[in-house]
């Protein structure tokens, strides 16, 4: 093909691989697009860029879209307190359709007809990327040279070494992906449901347990849903997550190990690391108990957990997603407030919170002290009444059995 064939790179092993596999099977030269959104500093983006030319690409752009990230997809994962399996914030995954628009865009500026990318056949990835692509950018050819052709990460590292690219043990063994929610790290601990990965192959806490570290106090301010300062300094977002990840991985917060079922159908298994979103679920999760209503919350779960089963499956596109956006922006109006944190050692604990909408301000009665809105006998009549469903369930039973002496 005469065109340039575009590649979503991340500069990993699969597609460090794809470049010059690319080059040689189709002829065609071959351009690397990174999409940043989030975990790359100016140092790991010159690195990228040296290795792209290394591998033989004839350009390579890297965008930056970590704005775009939080303002279309984080802020509703975090007005949902989304945490697969009550455990996974979706450190990983949530950007693929993200990045396939931003990368379908850039190939169309670049003259390009094909779309290259690194997924294997077992990953999610791959159908994140694809729902995308073929929804947003149908005149694209999509190519997938490690899911189609079942390369192996033995195979790809010594065709790189072949052709003089050289290839670490560690970067062979553990699959590493980085962005502004955190990080999920593969290897072959996790292919199995026993064993943890090295703590060598921790990236944001490594050694964060190794000695226990003093308490650290920090204040975060939500206006709407969204946090807005840490310490009483005002922060976008993204600035907010990134210092949170710096002052919270050192403890070790949101490390652990996901087992759960991917899209494909199978159970599977990753390590992560989210210091900055566990910190902000849970922040956020105690902000809403004392703002929204007990239906509020009931309803918001449901549809929460909905959307973040529609994003892990890469259905951003859905437009299903743009109706459970609504509902969750109107549940954020009140969702105003500070919440007390502690670091622990691998701990984030909720001291307090505040809000001008405080529920819990707004009634004159205090829990296990004095009722306030309402007198004893009203008190008594509510206990008889509800109770009466079960009591009459009982009583008809006793009936039945009475009458089947």
């Amino acid at each position: 093909m005469a065109e340039p064939i575009v590649l979503a790179f991340s500069g990993g092993l699969d597609t460090s691989f794809c470049v010059p596999w690319l080059k040689e099977t189709y002829g065609s030269d071959v351009i690397t697009v990174i999409v940043d959104t989030g975990g790359l500093d100016d140092a790991e983006r010159a690195r990228l860029a040296a290795k792209s030319q290394q591998l033989g690409a004839i350009g390579h752009h890297c965008l930056d879209a970590r704005d775009d990230f939080f303002a279309e997809t984080l802020r509703w994962l975090l007005a949902g307190n989304v945490l697969r399996g009550a455990l996974y914030p979706l450190c990983v995954g949530a950007e693929r359709s993200l990045q396939a628009r931003v990368v379908a865009e850039q190939a169309r500026k670049l003259g390009a007809k094909a779309i290259a990318h690194g997924c294997t056949a077992a990953g999610n990835d791959q159908v994140r990327f694809e729902v995308a692509l073929r929804t947003l950018a149908p005149e694209m050819q999509v190519i997938a040279p490690v899911r189609d052709h079942g390369f192996s990460r033995e195979h790809e590292a010594n065709y790189l070494r072949e052709r003089g690219v050289a290839v670490s043990a560690e970067r062979a063994a553990y699959s590493v992906n980085r962005g502004l929610w955190g990080v999920t790290i593969g290897g072959k601990e996790t292919t199995d449901t026993l064993e943890s990965i090295p703590e060598s192959a921790w990236v944001l806490t490594r050694g964060a347990f190794d000695s226990s570290r003093a308490p650290q106090s920090l204040a975060l301010a939500f206006e709407r849903g969204i946090p807005v300062a840490l310490d009483g300094k005002r922060l976008a977002p993204v600035a907010l997550i990134e210092a949170l990840d710096r002052l919270a991985a050192p403890f070790g917060i949101g490390r652990g190990i996901h087992l759960g079922d991917t899209i494909l159908g199978m159970k599977g298994r990753v390590a992560f690391e989210a210091p900055a979103a566990t910190l902000l679920i849970a922040a956020h999760r105690e902000l809403e108990k004392l703002v929204l209503t007990q239906r509020q919350l009931r309803l918001k779960e449901l549809v929460a957990s909905q959307y973040g089963d529609w994003i892990h499956e890469g259905q951003w596109v859905e437009p299903a997603c743009r109706d459970a956006e609504a509902l969750l922006a109107h549940s954020q109006e009140r969702v105003t407030g500070e919440v007390r944190v502690q670091l622990r050692t691998g701990n984030a604990f909720v001291s307090g919170v505040s809000s001008p909408f405080s529920l819990k301000a707004a009634s004159k009665a205090v829990y296990g002290e004095a009722a306030g809105e309402w007198s004893a006998a009203d008190a008594a009549g509510f206990s008889r009444i509800l109770g009466l469903p079960a009591q009459l369930a009982a009583r008809a039973g006793a009936r039945a059995r009475g009458a089947g002496r």
